[in-house]
């Protein structure tokens, strides 16, 4: 249920998208933002870190959008969310010396040390890529393309990557629970 709670703006982009056009898409991904933060507040539970990060980036790329009519803004969106990623998990770790993909999962899974640095540097690389790769389809393919990828390709390309590091972990976990 969180995968679709924190895919919920993107959904509604996809579709508003595909029904009244980049703009109004951009205000309903907006409004779509708010509202899951309304419904956390209403139901008194915590807003995560990044909702609140992802809240603050498409106020300001959909915003410049909407105000300039201008879609170069909310295709960043997404690279600049991968980017900051990538930027935080580096910078905790080299700065410091904080591994915060351990400090997120340390209690649902043990790990030695080399792996946790493994596991983030991943992450790290994982952002980094997509940012570019998001880049490299929003600007030489369609709008459409892009919005399809946002979507399609950008899920699935997480979920095959959160897939490859779980197969990589796997060697990691008690016999037990491999079964």
């Amino acid at each position: 249920m969180k995968f679709l709670f924190d895919l919920f703006p993107v959904i509604l982009f996809f579709i508003a998208f595909k029904v009244a056009g980049i703009y109004v898409a951009t205000a309903v991904a907006i409004v779509a933002t708010f509202a899951q933060i309304g419904w956390l507040k209403a139901r008194r539970k915590p807003v995560d870190t990044m909702l609140w990060i992802s809240l603050a980036i498409i106020v300001v790329f959909g915003g410049a959008t909407l105000m300039l009519h201008d879609e170069t803004f909310i295709k960043w969106k997404p690279t600049v969310l991968y980017w900051l990623f990538a930027l935080i998990l580096g910078g905790a770790s080299l700065f410091f010396r904080r591994n915060l993909i351990r400090k997120l999962l340390a209690d649902k899974m043990e790990l030695p040390e080399a792996a946790w640095n493994r596991l983030n540097l991943s992450w790290i690389t994982f952002f980094s890529l997509m940012g570019g790769l998001n880049l490299y389809v929003a600007f030489n393919y369609p709008t459409e393309t892009w919005v399809n990828f946002k979507l399609f390709g950008g899920m699935g390309l997480m979920l095959a990557f959160v897939l490859v590091q779980g197969a990589m972990l796997s060697k990691y976990m008690p016999d037990e629970e491999k079964h």
